[in-house]
């Protein structure tokens, strides 16, 4: 009676795997005559898929297993859609890879076959992305055997990937998964014969079974990795650095710092700013309540619910007492070993620290730390003397030597260095691996790779800009010019600005022989539909000359009708895509060569004539994006101030105010740069000085708004912007307001939430260390603010912004423009903060914002605390 259902059971799991299995075969089979390029289309239409709900994958995700941070988990799937894609995109994996004239060798690569994927609970769904795109790019079917603690999350991440694989051309059964999941069914599934490989990720007990399997499989050892801060550290970097590494979804990343060792001449130093960015030191005699609250005893490991719990739950936990902001907690232990388990892998913001009185005895604990059950793993180390660098990455048995950088998001590759991307980390025959190395091709080598942190490359892109009166005449001269496309609102033509652009287009050469078209169907943020009006115009017409003219609106539209003419293949749903790095960012357009692009803006605001952003409405569902591409960068700028002298009064203020708003963001950005800062500088000092003129008529005044609002877009098109633009893209959308009114009641309490500590660091290597309350202050001395302190110069940009804009008629809350609490009350709790959390300006914010505190700051935003009510 006892054995009976087991029999059944373990007849049902062999038929239910050995179903799998067949099925792989037959989708094996069918890959054979795939080839490169439809293969990659398949991939690349997977990633896409995976990016547009990579926040709410990170949402089941946390939902489900009740571990780490939603917002950091959907940093993850980004990084498993996009940064892996980026690195695999044009590998050859199909057919001849090489071909060597000289040395007649042709290299032809042949897939592994079926395989079987293991996923652990800490990171379900952005490990189920990244293993379905490097298995179907090798034209490999994967079945996965999820963590049970994570089905859910982990079979919608699945479904989304095998949806998108079968509608781009793929197999029915490329992708697939156990229903039912269990240990004898990941058993079955890994030593069936039909399988040909094992991609493990999960506890030592897992991967040791996938080794034994008498097949290859790629598995992955634990991490202990210590840091070694050594005397010559930038300390205000190392801290930031180990803090955004631990704080990173709660310390789940393997590849984490598990322990500090600190130089003795530092020592005081650091641990003070750790405490200054709410680091709890905890106490000795609390060691052992930490210790047994944290570690199971027997096992020597964490308890299961300690990886990705948070500082402040992991102290209650342990019945100690800390405020409720802490970011780690700090253990200052002297040990190593099974003796003190507070020296294990803890997968969880806690961080052991050791002080070592000399460089030797650091080489020493951190070895020691290695060979308790972290070697083969990752090392790190922040110091700026090269010579020690290179001792230590010599000296550390570890594949991975991470240099002054966060381990973390250093060790799984290409965010802050050149190592391959990827969320499975071998640890080599030092950790019981086939592999050393960042997964992501299959070989069975030990490589150690040390990797120094980098800043990534920046530039300066922008359009050729004509300013002063009159400027407009340039399209007299302007070369190669026949037929022309004016997208314009129905203001412009009614006011007879549109005709000065035809009239000078009459006075060139040529002229008699002009032609042109207006589309003139521009409404206030212009949707997805008016885009596909005016696109259908334009392709009819075929013009090698587009110039908008107006304000944002028009000049965004045309942008977008410019760019969907010169590819017709290129679609709304990729360009919306979010990204972390716009150069490695999944969708790409490419560049104009059917006509060029002039932006003549008539509003002193956007700045769109000189930025590769487009902001556009979906008109399904009514959502605000900001598109960003290079593609998007006009070639000519006509920045004329004729063209703004009967701009409505209201008109003026927001966009002067959104002016203020560039100037800002882009000074602050964790993108700025020498470059890009002194246009910031003096956009913000031309609107204090001259938008409350420009308002009450003065021309002067007007012309020198229009020069700020170009400055201003050259700075954040470059910069790029923030949290600011992320809440009002999203309370105009919903609520039906002028942007620029939107941005004006959010600015004071965006300076407010981002000069102060944050609560998540923004991860970005230029950005060494968080600094936005340096630069607000910075900024408020420049145009004019006095005060003895950040906090008095914080408050007096804030004080003199506030009297600006009611200077120019502008009411600071979202209740004084008529928005009703009972319509704001359901808009936050249907997702509003989410959603501007999902925007792209959100990625270039000071500090990463939790959503809470978005929804905070919108609740702010609503009866304009502190600025209307006081």
């Amino acid at each position: 009676m006892i054995k009976e259902p087991k029999q059944q059971e373990e007849v049902n799991v062999d038929e239910m795997i050995n179903k799998l299995v067949a099925n792989g075969h037959t989708a094996l089979d069918a890959l054979d005559s795939y080839n490169q390029e439809q293969i990659d289309h398949i991939v690349h239409q997977m990633a896409m898929a995976a990016l547009d709900k990579h926040m709410e994958l990170a949402q089941l995700a946390v939902e489900e297993t009740g571990r780490g941070v939603v917002e950091d988990k959907a940093v993850k799937n980004i990084y498993a859609s996009e940064y892996i894609w980026h690195s695999i995109k044009h590998d050859k994996t199909v057919g001849i890879i090489k071909d060597d004239k000289e040395r007649q060798l042709i290299t032809v690569a042949e897939p592994l076959g079926v395989i079987a994927g293991i996923t652990p609970v800490t990171n379900p769904t952005s490990t189920t992305i990244f293993k379905s795109l490097i298995a179907v790019k090798t034209r490999n079917p994967i079945i996965f055997a999820f963590h049970p603690q994570a089905q859910k999350s982990s079979v919608a991440a699945a479904k989304i990937l095998l949806d998108a694989a079968v509608k781009a051309g793929a197999p029915e059964n490329i992708i697939q998964w156990i229903d039912a999941p269990s240990l004898e069914a990941t058993t079955e599934l890994i030593n069936n014969d039909g399988v040909a490989s094992v991609l493990a990720t999960g506890g030592p007990g897992m991967v040791k079974a996938a080794y034994s399997t008498g097949k290859p499989a790629l598995g992955v050892g634990p991490g202990n990795g210590p840091v070694y801060i050594e005397k010559t550290a930038n300390i205000k970097r190392a801290v930031n650095d180990i803090l955004l590494s631990k704080t990173f979804d709660n310390g789940m990343i393997c590849a984490s710092e598990n322990s500090a060792v600190i130089e003795d001449s530092i020592y005081d130093e650091t641990m003070a700013e750790f405490k200054a960015h709410n680091a709890f030191v905890v106490a000795k005699k609390d060691h052992k309540a930490l210790r047994d609250a944290m570690f199971d005893p027997k096992r020597g490991g964490v308890k299961g619910p300690i990886p990705g719990m948070s500082a402040y739950n992991i102290a209650k936990l342990a019945g100690i007492s800390v405020p409720k902001d802490t970011k780690i907690l700090i253990a200052e232990i002297n040990e190593v070993g099974k003796q003190e388990l507070l020296s294990a892998e803890k997968l969880s913001p806690v961080l052991s620290v050791y002080r070592a009185k000399t460089q030797e005895k650091a080489f020493e604990l951190c070895d020691a730390l290695l060979h308790f059950g972290g070697l083969g793993h990752t090392a790190a180390i922040q110091s700026e003397d090269d010579d020690v660098i290179l001792k230590f990455g010599i000296k550390m048995k570890a594949s991975r030597v991470i240099v002054n950088t966060p381990s973390a998001l250093g060790g799984i590759g290409n965010m802050y260095n050149e190592m391959i991307p990827s969320l499975t980390l071998g640890t080599g025959s030092w950790g019981k691996n086939s592999i050393s190395h960042n997964v992501s091709s299959f070989d069975l080598i030990n490589v150690k790779t040390i990797a120094k942190r980098r800043n990534n490359m920046q530039w300066v892109k922008l359009p050729r800009v004509y300013f002063e009166k009159t400027s407009v005449r340039y399209l007299e001269d302007m070369p190669n010019v026949k037929k022309v496309m004016i997208i314009t609102g129905p203001s412009m033509v009614k006011y007879g600005y549109a005709d000065i652009v035809i009239n000078e287009l009459k006075r060139r050469p040529n002229g008699n022989e002009m032609q042109y078209e207006i589309f003139s169907d521009i409404e206030p943020d212009p949707s997805t539909d008016t885009v596909e009006r005016g696109l259908k115009q334009i392709r009819e017409f075929e013009p090698d000359t587009i110039i908008a003219l107006g304000g944002g609106s028009p000049l965004d539209a045309a942008k977008n009708m410019w760019l969907f003419y010169e590819h017709p293949e290129s679609s709304f749903f990729g360009a919306k895509q979010k990204f972390l790095d716009i150069r490695k960012r999944t969708y790409k357009f490419g560049t104009a060569n059917k006509a060029k692009f002039v932006a003549i803006p008539t509003t002193s605001g956007t700045g769109s004539e000189v930025t590769p952003f487009a902001v556009i409405t979906d008109s399904k569902t009514h959502v605000k994006y900001p598109l960003a591409d290079y593609a998007l960068t006009p070639d000519v700028a006509i920045v004329d101030s004729q063209f703004i002298e009967t701009v409505p009064k209201r008109t003026i203020a927001y966009s002067g105010l959104d002016v203020l708003s560039h100037a800002t963001e882009s000074y602050v950005s964790a993108l700025a740069s020498d470059y890009t800062r002194p246009w910031s500088l003096q956009a913000a000092k031309l609107v204090f000085d001259n938008l409350e003129a420009s308002y009450n008529g003065d021309a002067h005044a007007k012309e020198e708004m229009h020069n700020a609002s170009t400055l201003a877009g050259m700075a954040f098109g470059n910069a790029f912007l923030g949290i600011n633009h992320s809440v009002a893209h999203k309370l105009g959308g919903e609520f039906n307001l002028a942007h620029g009114l939107c941005i004006a009641i959010t600015y004071p309490h965006i300076v407010k939430y981002n000069s102060t500590e944050p609560q998540k660091f923004q991860a970005w290597p230029k950005y060494e260390y968080f600094r936005a309350n340096k630069d607000y202050a910075d900024l408020a001395r420049y145009v004019g603010v006095q005060g003895n302190t950040d906090e008095e110069l914080i408050n007096g940009l804030i004080d003199k912004f506030v009297k600006l804009a009611h200077a120019v008629g502008v009411n600071l809350s979202l209740k004084g423009n008529g928005v009703k609490k009972a319509d704001f009350d359901k808009a936050i709790e249907n997702g509003l903060p989410a959603l501007a959390y999902e925007d792209q300006c959100t990625t270039a914010n000071p500090k990463e914002p939790l959503i809470d505190d978005l929804k905070q700051i919108m609740i702010d935003d609503f009866d304009g605390k502190g600025i209307e009510t006081k």
